[in-house]
């Protein structure tokens, strides 16, 4: 491993533990501190969502043409400020605020990839974009745990405050990472367009449905374990340590898996991650499905890969700009959704929510392109 890919997995390692400590109560702590209805919540994590969405191609357009590290770096920069906000934030508004603040952040995740896909060297593309998935997840382990028990012991908005100090540390990793060379096409023969790209367009609307189906069932599963289940938050706390820990794990064993292979089996795990949450009784039974959610954090390296071997180097920060917006639309529109039926029946989301896991498998079986290079 280079310089580079050490202080950014340092970077994301702390980055995850900072994250964890608030990011999966939010909508407990605006249940909680707000007093919102839970479609009122998922209104919020849509709106959070839109404001994650509309980072990512201008992010990855910028990332391909003036370099990835000043966007890394200010992307940390408003993560810890944006911590800091929501901490300090005693009306609803002032939070909203820094909430969407840092869903904006979310504009480093396709420098953030392509950053590491070219600081790579021989690693194959789906293993060092695990990398990132991993060490952010190992992180993530600690945080939920140090969360839920800051917040029964101190209350919730300590746990900003905490993780904001640990942002700082990994805003001092970010810094010590190496500009990078621009990559340019050959002008006497240019890429084909990605509007053109035939194959391209087909992977982005079989991700676009698979995304869908397995984040179905998440926005609100907090508040199902807090309020159907009767978790306390310490207890909520060791379910997403699991889920952390399984998105590392997961991102580490399909590492070197077939992307296309390992895709379709990750959504296989997040149908698990529905059946124990809809059906389990037993605090270890929902620790199990969130381990198994790791899934769906592992399914996006598997599906970067795949579109990485279909378009050009000087391409990548847009084609990870353009997938990433993809998401992030998902992740607008589901949440409202799945308010609106929690409010009428909690339990409806999860079968439901396998039904579309398993059309998503038989479609992505089907148009999935066959042949495509690991490395």
């Amino acid at each position: 491993m280079n310089r580079n890919l050490f202080f950014v997995a340092a970077a994301l390692f702390l980055w995850g533990f900072g994250e964890g400590m608030f990011f999966n109560f939010v909508p407990i702590y605006l249940d909680v501190q707000f007093m919102l209805s839970k479609y009122e919540i998922g209104l919020i994590l849509g709106a959070f969502g839109f404001s994650m969405a509309i980072t990512h191609i201008p992010a990855g357009r910028l990332a391909d043409r003036f370099g990835r590290r000043p966007l890394l770096v200010g992307a940390w920069l408003l993560g810890l400020f944006s911590t800091l906000v929501m901490g300090f934030a005693q009306a609803l508004p002032l939070f909203l605020v820094g909430l969407f603040a840092y869903g904006l952040t979310a504009f480093v995740s396709s420098p953030l990839s392509s950053y590491v896909t070219a600081a790579r060297g021989k690693w194959p593309v789906g293993t060092v974009l695990s990398l990132t998935t991993a060490t952010f997840g190992m992180g993530m382990v600690l945080g939920p745990v140090t969360g839920g028990w800051i917040g029964d012991h101190y209350g919730m908005r300590m746990s900003f405050y905490v993780a904001a100090v640990v942002f700082v540390f990994s805003n001092i990793f970010m810094t010590l990472i190496e500009r990078q060379p621009i990559d340019h096409h050959d002008p006497d023969s240019p890429p084909p367009s990605l509007r053109s790209n035939k194959s391209f367009i087909t992977l982005m609307g079989v991700l676009a449905f698979s995304i869908f189906a397995m984040y179905f069932a998440q926005p609100l599963t907090p508040n199902f374990l807090e309020g159907v289940r009767g978790l306390s938050l310490s207890q909520t706390g060791l379910v997403f340590t699991a889920g952390a820990l399984g998105n590392s794990l997961m991102a580490l064993t399909f590492s070197r898996a077939n992307p296309r292979s390992g895709y379709l089996f990750a959504q296989g795990l997040v149908i698990l991650f529905a059946v124990f949450i809809w059906r389990g009784t037993a605090l270890p039974v929902f620790a199990l499905g969130y381990f198994l959610l790791g899934g769906f954090r592992a399914a996006r390296p598997m599906a970067m890969a795949q579109a990485r071997a279909l378009v050009h180097e000087s391409q990548m920060g847009i084609t990870y700009g353009i997938m990433e917006t993809i998401s992030s639309v998902i992740f607008i529109v589901t949440p409202p959704i799945a308010g609106y039926l929690f409010e009428r029946d909690p339990m409806i989301i999860y079968p439901l929510a396998i039904g579309l896991i398993g059309a998503a498998i038989v479609v992505s079986s089907i148009f999935l392109p066959r042949k495509v290079s690991h490395a």
